[in-house]
């Protein structure tokens, strides 16, 4: 018995681990470590989301918000519906979601996920070339905001609140 309890122990602190956030990562993100205003990888992957290729090349000159997650994260899942009501109120306006999943196996859980919420922005299976490119993913979630340059101007680490990303979503599109 205190085996299994010791296993259940240890099981819980790798998933907060890898979940993790503080409050400062919620309020204003930080510029990336991986380098000031770095380019983002380029991709051409297969959205789970529509089965359409999904190549970076076609959101070049939109603002971005990159993230990743996986489907066994609980901030992870609490984001969904801010993602899902930023890219509804900013698509428009040449904004994009672009979700990317760390799961690994049968895609099923992804697809029960997107059925779930509804979502409406692309997510696609991360691949070793794109979490190398995002500086190599240690924590999720981790969210990335992207300008029309296609230059990572910040760093969001752990669930972020939806009026943050909002604010520096406008600016960035403010900025042109």
């Amino acid at each position: 018995m205190k085996f299994r309890y010791a296993i259940l122990v240890i099981g819980m602190l790798v998933m907060l681990m890898a979940c993790k956030q503080t409050e400062s990562d919620t309020r204003g993100g930080h510029t990336p470590a991986i380098g000031e205003h770095m380019q983002m990888v380029h991709f051409k992957l297969s959205s789970l989301t529509d089965n359409q290729m999904l190549d970076s090349k076609q959101l070049e000159g939109h603002v971005l918000l990159v993230t990743f997650f996986a489907t066994w994260c609980p901030p992870c899942i609490q984001e969904i519906p801010t993602l899902i009501d930023l890219q509804n109120s900013y698509k428009e306006k040449g904004f994009f979601v672009v979700a990317f999943s760390v799961d690994e196996g049968s895609p099923e859980p992804l697809h029960n996920l997107i059925e779930k919420f509804g979502i409406n922005y692309p997510i696609l299976l991360a691949d070793n070339v794109v979490t190398r490119g995002f500086g190599g993913i240690t924590g999720i979630p981790v969210s990335f905001l992207v300008n029309r340059k296609g230059e990572i101007v910040k760093k969001y680490l752990g669930y972020v609140e939806h009026d943050v990303l909002e604010e520096e979503i406008k600016n960035l599109l403010a900025a042109g």
